[in-house]
């Protein structure tokens, strides 16, 4: 029997948001459920109440105890809500207890990541990305009693590429698996074509990287002009935009930004193996701009989860011009200190302050890889003095009875070929 596609009618949900606390101090469940929120509208889903339960130890087999997952019965029943999420992603046997004590549909936060990832997912790499990680998902989470997801319903996690839903079991789960596996390495395969370019250019590569909503697409436009979608919501973009920027039609200077997919804590482990392509760009990135939301309360917290995820990619050793964002939100506003950061300045990239500085920061960093030379080059290089002129950034020349004397900032390749012309 084939495959079964099924649309979905998209559906506001009214849901209460749950979070278990296991009351070590080292979870704040009131700001995680802030997020949680954010997330669930931007999902498209009504909030209607939340509840926490402080407990010892977390149940594996029930999330909740038996009393609390009653008040729970009682007070989705009271508020007239369709659908629970759950602060942490669940087991099935979690999940099927939720579901069979309170009736109600059981969705938990990387569900409901996921679900988010469907919804913006523009590219082809994106798409299969993201029903790679949802199908992963499905496979661990399938109780082999040979129910069907289709118990989900419409709305929250069942969206996807078509806005279709897949009802399958293991074996053909496993199949497509195996089938988007061999599609994104063929993608990787063209990615890292276009990134060898890239690299071989030797056009600085600067990547901006932070939590999401934090401005990086905002930023992106001010200083690229560029087109990215920016809106007030986490993972507005998921797709990777880099554009080619001179800072002057003069300059001799050239970057490439890219605009990476933002963070978010407790970020599924799946998801993270799924984008793992996507977010090792980073990785070739000559410079780092992490963009931070000033304005939010939580900002230290997320600059944690970054720095967190950048260490699970190994990526290090970049330097890293730390922005505070949004400050034309607050007055006053410190720079708080970040040990991480070789540079730290405070922007609005709405407004456009602190962007003059920022560029020129990022100019001093650009020319830090740089050499600066003196050389003294025979008329018989015609050719390559046309290079030096084509790739490097020219302070000063002089035609003299000997040849051309050029003073240049030069990178590490032509560093080598001009070594024997240094005066």
């Amino acid at each position: 029997m084939e495959d079964k596609l099924y649309n979905t009618n998209e559906e506001t949900e009214k849901v209460v948001l749950v979070a278990a606390d296991d009351g070590d101090g080292s979870f704040d469940a009131e700001e995680s459920l802030d997020e949680l929120q954010n997330l669930a509208e931007t999902a498209g889903a009504e909030v209607v109440g939340r509840m926490v339960q402080k407990r010892d130890v977390v149940s594996r087999s029930m999330y909740l105890g038996k009393g609390k997952t009653e008040e729970l019965r009682l007070f989705c029943e009271e508020l007239g809500a369709n659908g629970i999420i759950c602060d942490d992603e669940l087991n099935s046997s979690q999940t099927d207890y939720l579901e069979k004590n309170t009736g109600l549909k059981i969705m938990d936060r990387t569900l409901l990541i996921l679900d988010i990832f469907a919804k913006h997912a523009d590219s082809a790499e994106g798409k299969v990305q993201v029903e790679l990680a949802q199908l992963r998902y499905k496979m661990s989470h399938l109780t082999g009693k040979g129910k069907s997801m289709s118990r989900l319903g419409g709305g929250i996690g069942t969206r996807g590429p078509g806005e279709k839903k897949l009802e399958t079991d293991r074996r053909r789960i496993a199949s497509r698996i195996s089938e988007l596996n061999r599609s994104l390495k063929e993608i990787e395969a063209h990615r890292s074509v276009i990134r060898e370019k890239r690299i071989g250019s030797g056009i600085p590569i600067i990547a901006f990287i932070g939590y999401t909503n934090s401005g990086k697409s905002t930023l992106m436009n001010r200083i690229t002009g560029a087109d990215v979608l920016c809106e007030n919501k986490l993972f507005a973009t998921l797709d990777i935009t880099t554009r080619k920027v001179k800072p002057s039609e003069d300059s001799k200077l050239e970057y490439l930004f890219t605009d990476t997919v933002g963070f978010i804590s407790k970020l599924p482990h799946g998801l993270i193996k799924a984008f793992r392509s996507t977010l090792e760009e980073v990785k070739y990135a000559n410079i780092l701009i992490h963009v931070v939301d000033s304005s939010n309360e939580s900002s230290k917290k997320q600059m944690n989860v970054v720095y967190d995820l950048l260490d699970e990619l190994n990526i290090k050793d970049k330097p890293i011009i730390t922005v505070f964002n949004k400050t034309d939100k607050i007055a006053d506003f410190p720079i708080p200190k970040d040990s991480y950061a070789d540079y730290t300045l405070k922007i609005s990239a709405k407004t456009g302050f602190g962007i003059e500085e920022l560029e020129n920061t990022i100019e001093k960093v650009v020319r830090s890889f740089k050499t600066k030379i003196e050389i003294l080059l025979p008329y018989s290089e015609g050719s390559l003095l046309n290079n030096i002129y084509k790739d490097c950034e020219i302070i000063t020349t002089d035609h003299r009875s000997t040849g051309t004397y050029i003073e240049a900032f030069v990178n590490d390749e032509y560093l080598f070929k001009l070594k024997n012309y240094i005066i």
